[in-house]
C-alpha cells in the first residue's frame, strides 16, 4: 500500500503537469454551487459511508481485534482523514487529464481503465508505471475483499461456533452466487430489471445508499441511547487515557446529531431511489 501511495503521487504530479490541467484542477475545486442538489448531497454521503466501511459491520469487526488502550476517537480520526487525502488525490489524477483528453467527466470503471491509461502514455517510463500501479491496484482491491469478508466469517464463527475454513467458504460461495447475477446484468441479464435498475445496479445502490446508511442509523441509536455514555467515554478514550472532552463532545454527536442526520439520508436514499 505504501508503495501504491507514492506511485499515486507521481502520477498527480504528471497529471497536473498535462496541458490544460489547469481546467481540470478548475473544474475540481472551484464549486457551482448552483449544481448542488439533495440528491448529489446524499449520493456523496452514501459513497462515505461505503468508503469508510461506516454500516456495514467491517469496522466493527476489526474494531474487535485491535488493542484495549488503543484511543478510538483519535484513531477514527486519522482513518478518515487519510481516506480523504487519498480521494482528492484520486480525483487531482483524473480531472487534469479529462481536460488534456478533452473527455467528459464519467464515473465508474472507466476512470481507472481509460483515464489513468493515458497519464501512462504521457509519462516518461510510463509502461512500467501502469504495470506496477494495476499490479497493486490488484492487491488494494483484494484485501479490500478479504477486509468484507471477515464479517461474515467473524459471525459464523462467533455465533455459531462454525470453524474459520468452513465460514469462509460458506460466505465466499453465497457472495460468488450473488456476484454472478450482478455480473450477467452486463450480459445476458442487461434487460432484467427491478425499480428501473439492473440487478447490478440494485444491489450498488442499495448496499451503498441505502444497507448501509440503515445500518449506521441502528448503530448510533444503540451506542448513544442504550449502550451507555460512560462506557461509550470509556472505550473512546481507551479507559481514559484519551481525549476526554472530545470523547464526550462525540457522545453528544452520536446520541442527538448522528440519528436525525443519519435518518433524513437513510429515508432520502428510499425515495430518491424511487423504492418508495
Amino acid at each position: 500500500m505504501p508503495i501504491l501511495l507514492v506511485l499515486i503521487i507521481a502520477i498527480c504530479v504528471r497529471a497536473v503537469t498535462l496541458p490544460n490541467a489547469s481546467k481540470g484542477l478548475e473544474f475540481l475545486f472551484k464549486p457551482d454551487w448552483s449544481s448542488l442538489t439533495f440528491k448529489g448531497v446524499l449520493m456523496a454521503l452514501g459513497q462515505a459511508a461505503f468508503s469508510l466501511s461506516i454500516g456495514m459491520g467491517t469496522m466493527i469487526t476489526y474494531g474487535s481485534y485491535i488493542k484495549k488502550d488503543t484511543p478510538l476517537a483519535s484513531t477514527a480520526i486519522e482513518i478518515a482523514t487519510c481516506d480523504t487525502v487519498v480521494a482528492l488525490l484520486g480525483a487531482i489524477m483524473v480531472f487534469p487529464t479529462l481536460a488534456f483528453l478533452g473527455a467528459e467527466s464519467a464515473g465508474g470503471p472507466g476512470l481507472v481503465f481509460i483515464t489513468l491509461p493515458a497519464i501512462f502514455q504521457a509519462m516518461p517510463g510510463g509502461y512500467i508505471f501502469a504495470i506496477l500501479f494495476f499490479l497493486l491496484l490488484s492487491v488494494a482491491a483484494l484485501t479490500s475483499t478479504i477486509s468484507l469478508l471477515e464479517v461474515p466469517v467473524a459471525f459464523l464463527v462467533d455465533e455459531f461456533k462454525m470453524s474459520r475454513k468452513k465460514a469462509t467458504l460458506l460466505s465466499s460461495a453465497v457472495i460468488i452466487f450473488l456476484g454472478v447475477f450482478c455480473t450477467l446484468s452486463f450480459g445476458l441479464l442487461g434487460d432484467f430489471t427491478i425499480f428501473g435498475k439492473t440487478i447490478f445496479d440494485l444491489f450498488d445502490y442499495t448496499t451503498a445508499n441505502i444497507m448501509l446508511t440503515f445500518g449506521a442509523l441502528l448503530i448510533v441509536i444503540y451506542v448513544g441511547w442504550f449502550f451507555g455514555r460512560k462506557k461509550f467515554i470509556e472505550e473512546l478514550t481507551a479507559g481514559g487515557k484519551g481525549n476526554v472532552k472530545l470523547a464526550k463532545f462525540i457522545s453528544i454527536l452520536v446520541k442527538f446529531v448522528a440519528p436525525v442526520g443519519i435518518g433524513l439520508v437513510a429515508i432520502g436514499s428510499l425515495v430518491i431511489g424511487g423504492i418508495v
